[in-house]
């Protein structure tokens, strides 16, 4: 897929998800915008060329990550912000299912106290479909893959 082609694809996906967060409404009000304390070393990981789309800071220290200094453009936030802390994991066959981010645990109270919280189920039907928009596209779908592995590998480890 060409450079245009992705952008095309990032500006579908980003019209998907509009606003919406798991919450109705900010839901890092809650916590202090516990997700959006980076540093030059930690960050929200890129989804395959969608560096191409975003004016951040991007670093290049094995993974490509957004770093941002704890305010931004809501509109021009990368994917892994506007999902977080859930994922569109991907199964063998191809499916693709919403799930909590199990990396976001330690940070993230909504998946701490999640039983208590009553989610946007809007949020949750656009996240998979962008999954799904995401798996048609083969660098995508294998991002999807080793993703949901090292999800679950984490959740291993967690004991969940």
């Amino acid at each position: 897929m060409s450079t245009e082609k992705y952008r095309k694809m990032y500006d579908k996906i980003n019209r998907i998800m509009g606003e919406l967060t798991p919450l109705k409404g900010d839901c890092g009000r809650l916590c202090g915008g516990a997700c959006c304390k980076g540093d030059d070393n930690t960050g929200m990981r890129l989804f395959p060329f969608e560096e191409s789309t975003l004016p951040q800071k991007i670093t290049e220290s094995g993974v490509r990550l957004v770093v941002c200094d704890g305010s931004c453009n809501r509109q021009e936030r990368p994917l892994a912000c506007k999902i977080f802390p859930f994922f569109p994991v991907i199964d063998d066959k191809g499916k693709v299912f919403v799930e909590p981010d199990t990396r976001a645990k330690r940070l993230c109270p909504l998946l701490s106290h999640s039983e208590e919280i009553l989610f946007d189920k809007r949020f949750f039907r656009a996240v998979k479909k962008v999954g799904r928009i995401l798996a048609k596209d083969e660098e995508c779908l294998e991002f999807l893959r080793e993703s949901t592995e090292e999800i679950d590998t984490y959740a291993g480890f967690l004991g969940e």
